[in-house]
């Protein structure tokens, strides 16, 4: 059975859709399953952020037939892990956690890189203009680890 891994932003068409692409990229298919969601409903449904594509199309990804939909408690079962992008992200979801094991699912994302520093991946979506490139460079690096971790752990 696949280890599932899911990937959790804001809207769902900016970092989480990256995040998901970046890596999904990194593991083997056969082995891994990585989707992604919003906390909120807004883009539910719709492709990922335009900039969020072309930042993923220069780095040799294509995450355009990704479809935005919400976080919901079923994710819990699901999942076996739940990277959120930002400490909001974080407190929406925990919110919705009903047992002990569902919410040590949850992780900040950037704690695999900064642990216990609480860092935010930044919502590039009203961000000055390489915002799109700086979150895919944070969440390549960030990817990086948790591909060899959870390649190991269950390979």
């Amino acid at each position: 059975m696949p280890v599932k891994i899911l990937m959790v932003c804001l809207g769902n068409i900016c970092r989480s859709p990256l995040a998901e692409g970046i890596l999904a990229s990194k593991l083997p298919k056969n082995n891994f399953i990585v989707d992604s969601a919003g906390t909120g409903s807004w883009h539910v449904g719709h492709s990922p952020d335009k900039r969020s594509i072309a930042v993923a199309q220069k780095n040799g990804l294509d995450i355009g037939n990704q479809k935005g939909r919400q976080f919901k408690p079923a994710d819990f079962n699901t999942f076996d892990y739940i990277y959120v992008m930002d400490s909001s992200n974080y407190d929406d979801v925990i919110k919705l956690a009903q047992t002990e094991e569902h919410k040590n699912k949850v992780r900040l994302i950037l704690d695999e890189l900064f642990p216990d520093e609480n860092v935010d991946v930044p919502d590039p979506y009203f961000g000055v203009s390489n915002g799109f490139e700086n979150v895919y460079q944070m969440l390549d690096e960030v990817t990086d680890i948790i591909s060899k971790k959870l390649i190991e752990k269950h390979l």
